[in-house]
């Protein structure tokens, strides 16, 4: 029952309520308990306070991991889920969650030598005008010509909750946070804005 639980999730097939109670218990078994110590990173205890509970955390890494074996790496998930020009480089992927005004949705920060692009990890439902079910992936593609600006933020109540902004010269904002290796994606993003 393991086994085929584990297969399950990670082709992500929907799991039932008591197979996801079953996957919680095998979980449990392998967190460390109160007596023994644990450091984590910053960036995995930001993942799990944004996220709904440990489990989430543990099936969105095993869904991701699953479909860049699949695919064969993340620059073809990037050149499967964005139209790649010839000749464009991907230079940077990071996990993060975009803020949006309905709260932070999980993704990939694309940086390449020709735009910054995010796309949700998971798949959501919209409904057309005739009412028929879409399951689509959040997607944002900022050629790096429209790019006025690139800001560092962060929380002042909060030092360690840092942000980045993308302004765009069209008036639009982007807003990042909960970024992974936050300093290197940074720089990154400042160095592809430069050279374009």
């Amino acid at each position: 029952m393991q086994a085929s639980l584990l297969h399950e999730l990670v082709v992500g097939t929907p799991i039932i309520s008591s197979a996801h109670d079953q996957f919680q218990k095998s979980v449990n078994r392998y967190l460390p308990g109160p007596a023994t110590q644990c450091q984590y990173s910053a960036t995995t205890s930001k993942q799990v306070k944004m996220g709904t509970n440990i489990s989430e955390t543990v099936k969105r890494k095993l869904s991701l991991g699953a479909r860049i074996l699949r695919v064969g790496g993340v620059e073809k998930v990037f050149r499967q889920f964005f139209n790649v020009e010839e000749g464009e480089r991907l230079l940077k992927v990071s996990q993060c969650y975009l803020s949006t005004t309905s709260g932070p949705l999980a993704g990939f920060l694309f940086i390449s030598t020709d735009k910054v692009a995010f796309c949700s990890e998971r798949s959501m439902k919209v409904f057309t005008q005739k009412g028929h079910m879409l399951r689509i992936r959040y997607k944002i593609v900022i050629p790096l010509k429209k790019i006025k600006r690139v800001n560092q933020s962060k929380n002042v109540q909060k030092p360690t909750q840092k942000y980045i902004e993308i302004a765009t010269v069209d008036n639009f904002n982007f807003w990042f946070m909960g970024v992974f290796k936050y300093q290197k994606t940074f720089k990154y993003l400042e160095q592809a804005v430069s050279q374009a």
